[in-house]
């Protein structure tokens, strides 16, 4: 087993910056790719921006050049730096790791989610 917690989420006023970040625990052989999706009042969750285990990351176009993904693999940590915000970056905002479990199975592991609010 796998848990996922976030934290960093708040309100902030439009153009500041927040910083999420995620921290994996428990048992398993390896944490694959990561990521940062969000969920907005009756929309549906999407990807923010992703991250493998060799760094290597991509980002959904609204938020290309305003937000950063980066991990830290010694401490099982992902961390979405967000600036510039808009108001339309309010949402949940859930992590997500792709988890190799003693076994060999792959499991998708998701966090409890984290509220960002951006005020205009």
């Amino acid at each position: 087993q796998v848990q996922l917690v976030e934290s960093g989420g708040g309100l902030v006023q439009a153009g500041g910056s927040l910083r999420l970040s995620c921290a994996s625990s428990g048992i398993a052989l390896s944490i694959n790719d990561m990521g940062w999706y969000r969920q907005a009042p009756g929309k549906q969750r999407e990807l923010v921006a992703g991250i493998t285990s060799g760094g290597s990351s991509n980002y959904a176009d609204s938020v290309k050049g305003r937000f950063t993904i980066f991990r830290d693999n010694a401490k099982n940590m992902v961390y979405l730096q967000m600036n510039s915000l808009k108001p339309e970056d309010t949402a949940v905002y859930y992590c997500n790791a792709e988890v190799t479990l003693i076994g060999g199975t792959i499991y998708y592991y998701w966090g409890q989610g984290t509220q960002v609010t951006v005020s205009s």
